[in-house]
């Protein structure tokens, strides 16, 4: 595994993620295609032997029951201080005034109740998951600043917004010297790179991190043009990466992976690497060979040629996931 730090911050982390999507209680209505805890657990496991300790969680994901999840693995798999732990505040946990979005109300009550979920006193990285047009952004950047003065987080991040909307937010912090994000969790690979256009000129420009979700296009990326999965079939979301214009990216990426007799899905997030703004990108598990297949990608270099030949294909699409 190699470490880096996540932007300009002094924060080290893994240069791949284990993200917690994948992980929660379907009695809960999320995702039908989730693993229960006793399904979760080994990933923990072999996250940890692999040197993966950077995680990633929402308390939306599973309503709840992901942070509990990883509350159990923290327990069982490693000390509490070896694992950066990130999770995040937005979408919609009750109908009560401090249920959703970033108010200072709903940001106090959520980050308490992520703590008792994942059963720590506090968390290393905690991210706005969406940006929220309803509350000024000085009442949410306050509110974030004193989380972590209170020492229920060390950093604050963000998700998923217009390259305006965050320099905004930055800007707001600048001017009452509160706390800075110093990560942006972004949609970024070979079939969705609209962040290049400003976000991530932006990120560089702040020195602010890319932990990059979806760099295999939810799977789409990771196997021939028509071949189908269960999470595929059931996932909402997957299907903004079944556009017949893009099957000339999933091409070129079976035709590198062929020249090389790598799996499509090395080069896929191997490119996404190549990316001189990427810290890590957040890489989900369901079978017992994805993380380790993720790890070796570390040893991917690709060529000029090759990453002219993954680009080549691809056209303007509209940014999703705002």
């Amino acid at each position: 595994m190699e470490y880096t730090r996540l932007g300009n911050s002094g924060l080290k982390v893994s240069r791949i993620a284990l993200g917690c999507m994948s992980f929660g209680d379907t009695s809960r209505g999320f995702n039908e295609w989730s693993l229960g805890d006793e399904e979760a657990q080994p990933f923990f496991k072999q996250a940890v032997e692999l040197g993966i300790t950077f995680w990633d969680t929402a308390n939306i994901y599973g309503l709840g029951s992901s942070e509990e999840i990883v509350g159990h693995a923290l327990k069982h798999y490693a000390r509490r201080e070896e694992i950066v732990l990130a999770t995040k505040v937005h979408f919609k946990m009750h109908d009560g005034p401090g249920g959703s979005g970033l108010s200072r109300k709903a940001i106090m009550e959520q980050i308490d109740s992520s703590l008792t979920r994942l059963g720590t006193d506090y968390v290393d990285l905690y991210q706005i998951h969406r940006f929220d047009p309803e509350t000024a952004v000085e009442e949410t950047m306050e509110a974030l600043h004193d989380v972590v003065k209170a020492g229920k987080a060390r950093y604050i991040g963000a998700s998923s917004m217009w390259a305006w909307q965050f320099a905004k937010m930055q800007h707001a912090a600048d001017l009452h010297g509160w706390t800075r994000f110093v990560s942006m969790q972004n949609q970024y690979n070979l079939m969705q790179r609209e962040e290049e256009r400003e976000m991530f000129g932006l990120l560089a420009d702040q020195g602010v991190g890319s932990i990059p979700y979806s760099p295999l296009a939810k799977g789409r990326l990771a196997r021939p043009w028509g071949e189908h999965t269960h999470r595929f079939d059931n996932d909402p979301v997957g299907r903004r990466f079944d556009i017949d214009s893009d099957r000339p990216i999933v091409d070129a990426v079976q035709q590198v992976a062929k020249g090389r007799g790598i799996p499509m899905a090395h080069v896929a997030v191997a490119w996404v690497l190549h990316n001189p703004v990427v810290t890590a990108p957040i890489v989900g598990a369901t079978k017992p060979h994805h993380l380790p297949d993720t790890v070796a990608v570390l040893d991917v270099k690709l060529t000029d040629d090759e990453i002219r030949a993954l680009e080549e294909p691809y056209g303007p699409h509209l940014p999703t996931g705002f």
